[in-house]
């Protein structure tokens, strides 16, 4: 008669086995395997029960018809033939192995362990983590956020304490602890002697205004009331510093506000604002010399006519690919402090050139043929404008007198003359920076455009929903945190958080209830899976 065996190993785990009487003696016709947790030993004992309820299993060499196992009855063992703490199968049992849940807890964890490493652990506050890793993973509503977590392993908050951890988020000062840790890491992982400034606009399904969120300029032609947000990252896309305006703020008189607080957040006294040609105002470029701040900022093409004036008369509109002058702008207005008569480009310093700041102007044979096709087409437009084939408001290069419309000839000249040229106004002087070093800081812009787009697509920082400004800055708060981790994944694993969170998210560890008793097992992981997980966090993986 065969017989299901527990048998104690040398290890201290316990072996399941299937056992027959044969002429008097025990043998064993099947190992089934080894536990080391009881919800394993029970898995083995069910597994080795249907051995013996089934005989079409045919892997036991029994000699005999199995035996179905009796409930309640036991086949005793003889005593010594083997050392074991129990040779029987129990005397009852609560039927078949169940999964009681699965989740993404290794995606998780593996996140988790970047917010660590961060050290926005010093916050102490787990409800907010698990919001912000929410964010990450599966960006959704504070009522819904709950459902992302338990995804992922998490036993969520009650929504009462996440409302609550919000008003902590904006009354703890946690952005100030949150942007401190950033720039810790950016200063010993990377390099923060330049930094990229940019803005963005969040708008709110809200049909009235209030003090903050305003309607103003949206490159989306919206008409919602809105915000307007500035960031701050390093030459890496990294996250240093965010705030927030008035939906109806110039773009232009956010930047000061927000280097200042940076820079009295860190003590800084020494580093180069790259930002773009929005950022371009007389006073903002003044205020950033005042405290002694460097910046490289986006000329405007109306400046290249004057800027360029000693070139034009000398050489005409002829220029070579990767051509680069190097000559000055003025601060404000059209007081050239540029000699034309002279052939050779200005030196700028400011001891020289107090009225003007330094231009680089650099010229792109690829850079002109993009610049033609957009002219081109810009034209076209504005004579059908003209001629009456679109209706539209007035597009470039209309010009309208006496109620009549016409092409303005003059300015689309001007236009495709200077089609090709990029302007750059930097108070770095030539002895420090380059012309081509001042060019590439410049293009390292794109980061924190790249940031943005994450914010706004993988983060859904946008359309919100809060209403008060306690509920908008804490929401702000967790998309800055939940930035920093996304881009700190990016930047070690080399792919983008999505891919990160479609490759993983998948892995899925299962719970099952077995025998009075539940552990939780982890998931087959691919080699290309194992490679992500390493990176995150480092060779060891703690499921």
């Amino acid at each position: 008669m065969a017989f299901i065996r527990r048998v104690r190993t040398a290890s201290g785990a316990t072996a399941v086995q299937i056992a027959e009487y044969l002429r008097g003696r025990q043998r064993i016709v099947e190992h089934v395997g080894s536990a080391h947790t009881e919800a394993e030993l029970g898995m083995l004992l069910e597994r080795a029960r249907e051995l013996l309820d089934n005989p079409a299993q045919g892997v036991l060499d029994l000699g005999v018809e199995p035996t179905p196992a009796v409930k309640g009855l036991a086949v005793p063992a003889a005593p010594g033939l083997f050392e074991t703490d129990d040779a029987v199968t129990p005397a009852g049992r609560d039927g078949p192995g169940r999964v009681v849940g699965t989740d993404s807890r290794i995606l998780f964890g593996a996140l988790a362990g970047v917010f660590t490493a961060l050290g926005f652990d010093g916050l102490g506050d787990e409800v907010f983590r698990d919001l912000v890793i929410a964010r990450v993973v599966e960006p959704t509503s504070l009522l819904d956020a709950g459902r992302v977590l338990r995804d992922l392993g998490r036993a969520p908050a009650s929504y009462a304490t996440m409302k609550r951890t919000l008003g902590r988020a904006a009354t703890g000062k946690y952005r100030d602890q949150i942007a401190t840790s950033c720039f810790q890491h950016a200063s010993t992982s990377g390099d923060v002697s330049l930094v990229l400034y940019d803005v963005t606009t969040l708008y709110f399904e809200a049909e009235k205004e209030d003090d903050l969120r305003k309607v103003g300029y949206s490159k989306e032609r919206r008409v919602d009331p809105q915000i307007v947000v500035g960031l701050l990252v390093d030459r890496g896309g990294f996250p240093l510093e965010i705030g927030c305006f008035e939906g109806n703020k110039a773009e232009t008189s956010t930047m000061i506000p927000i280097i200042k607080q940076f820079q009295a957040r860190h003590g800084l006294a020494d580093m180069v604002v790259v930002a773009d040609a929005g950022m371009l105002s007389a006073s903002n470029l003044r205020e950033l010399d005042d405290a002694n701040l460097r910046f490289i900022v986006g000329s405007r093409m109306t400046k290249a006519p004057n800027d360029l004036a000693s070139h034009f008369r000398w050489n005409g509109d002829a220029f070579t690919d990767g051509q680069l002058i190097d000559t000055i702008t003025p601060r404000t207005g059209h007081k050239n402090e540029n000699n034309t008569d002279l052939r050779a480009e200005p030196v700028w310093e400011p001891a020289t050139h107090p009225g003007s700041w330094r231009a680089v102007w650099a010229y792109s044979r690829k850079r002109a043929a993009r610049d033609a096709i957009t002219l081109t087409a810009q034209e076209n437009r504005a004579r059908e404008v003209i001629e009456g084939q679109k209706t539209a408001r007035t597009p470039r290069f209309v010009k309208t007198a006496g109620g009549k419309r016409s092409l303005d000839e003059a300015s689309l000249a001007r236009a495709r003359q200077l089609g090709g040229l990029k302007g750059y106004v930097t108070n770095i002087p030539t002895t420090v920076m380059a012309a081509t070093e001042v060019i590439g800081s410049y293009h390292e812009l794109w980061h924190v455009e790249q940031s943005f787009r994450m914010s706004k697509t993988d983060l859904r920082a946008r359309p919100m929903f809060h209403r008060t400004r306690d509920a908008i800055e804490a929401h702000l708060t967790i998309v800055f945190t939940a930035l920093a981790v996304s881009r700190t994944v990016q930047n070690r694993t080399g792919l983008a958080i999505a891919n990160v969170i479609k490759q993983l998210r998948p892995l899925r560890s299962a719970t099952i209830a077995i025998n009075g008793t539940t552990q939780t097992f982890a998931p087959a992981i691919s080699t290309e899976q194992q490679a992500i997980l390493d990176a995150i966090h480092g060779p060891k993986v703690t499921h």
